[in-house]
């Protein structure tokens, strides 16, 4: 990936492969709860965002079978996919570290009055 922050459906989707492979009625639930049900992925943007994945590289197609006449693709993070996870981990570790910070010294700290104020 580029140095620009990961959107978050990207996110969430390697999120939720990062501990096993899984289709995709799969992934859509355990986006739901990897968020707490605040996203409910639609099915047409997680096909196209797993088409946009797969072509970058940061996932591949594990296994295909066909369930009730239907075919069934089940989605895996590739090596690449995995060191884009961790680096997005690390850059929200690092975001949140200093926000914590900046509230702790605001907290702490004497109150700067705006020139408004």
């Amino acid at each position: 990936m580029t140095e620009r922050s990961m959107q978050e459906p990207t996110l969430l989707l390697l999120t939720a492969l990062a501990d096993a492979p899984r289709h995709g009625y799969a992934l859509i639930q355990e986006i739901a709860a990897i968020s707490d049900g605040r996203v409910k992925m639609r099915t047409g943007t997680l096909y196209g965002a797993l088409d946009r994945l797969l072509g970058q590289g940061l996932i591949e197609v594990a296994a295909e079978e066909v369930v009730d006449g239907r075919a069934r693709r089940t989605y895996a993070l590739t090596d690449a996919g995995r060191g884009a996870l961790a680096t997005e981990a690390e850059r929200l570790r690092a975001v949140a570290a200093e926000a914590e910070r900046r509230l702790s010294v605001a907290v702490a700290g004497p109150r700067v009055r705006g020139a408004f104020a």
